[in-house]
């Protein structure tokens, strides 16, 4: 790939990240359909033993702070990363649960919710500049400036056994959606054209899956992971620039899923 294809790239990624991100479906395999089937009628594939919801307090404590995961940078969301309940809509009401763990909202029963950005510190390199690098060099040295993974991360409390039924209409959503939908937000349509099944453990249950969106012709891949610990759920959705570009091989966040399910435990 050329620098200005990576440039071009780049920057048509950029805009599909902003569009999921700052405004805030695939083959099975025997095993994804047995999986798929045990969530069919909504059900958890974990016991619904009543929880106790942690409070604001616990929650914040349990949430992923600076330091906590080696190489990435941890802040809390603010004021612009928030989207309501009712500002999400899509034009499959099936895929609602999709919709909103992409955006990190909360679904009924919530009684406290925190929000985290976790980005990938950037990779030390050489102090050379594009203009001294060969042809070369220079598209590496750009597919590892834009090859940072970000993370939104959500954890909302549930009292009862609303964690569980939130975590199982999530994975219910992803499987009647693989084929797609559209989610807009703020007035501005988002294209998911497919969403497939990854692995992922950790917590009582978990399940990840990638996530593409679309947007005239051009696709970029999103990572969606969702992790329930009694009556707490996290969801994390994951993009990188270089991903987008077809530079790099884009993998679910496992570090920063782990570090988040070590703070629940």
């Amino acid at each position: 790939m050329r620098a200005t294809a990576v440039r071009r790239t780049a920057l048509a990624a950029s805009a599909a990240a902003l569009a999921l991100l700052a405004t805030a479906c695939g083959g099975t395999s025997d095993a994804d359909k047995k999986d798929d089937k045990d969530t069919a009628g909504g059900g958890s594939s974990a016991p619904k033993a009543p929880a106790e919801a942690l409070t604001a307090a616990e929650l914040e404590k349990a949430t992923l702070a600076q330091g906590d995961v080696k190489g990435r940078k941890v802040t809390k969301a603010g004021p612009a990363d928030e989207v309501p309940a009712d500002g999400v809509t899509v034009d499959k009401e099936a895929c609602l649960p999709v919709a909103h763990a992409m955006y990190g909202v909360a679904q009924k029963g919530s009684v406290a919710t925190t929000k985290r950005k976790v980005i990938d510190e950037p990779k030390a390199g050489g102090k050379k500049s594009l203009e001294d690098l060969a042809d070369g060099e220079a598209e590496d040295a750009l597919k590892d400036a834009f090859d940072l993974t970000s993370t939104f991360v959500a954890l909302n409390s549930y009292e009862g056994t609303a964690g569980p039924d939130a975590f199982a209409a999530l994975k219910k959503a992803a499987a009647d959606c693989a084929g797609g939908f559209t989610a807009t937000v703020a007035g501005t349509p988002t294209k998911v054209a497919s969403i497939a099944k990854e692995k992922v453990t950790g917590g009582d249950e978990a399940a990840a899956w990638t996530v593409t969106s679309e947007d005239d012709g051009d696709k970029a891949p999103f990572k969606l992971v969702a992790l329930r610990k009694e009556g707490t759920v996290a969801t994390f959705f994951s993009f990188n620039l270089a991903a987008a570009g077809g530079g790099v091989t884009f993998e679910v966040p496992a570090e920063v899923v782990a570090a988040q399910d070590k703070k629940l435990a």
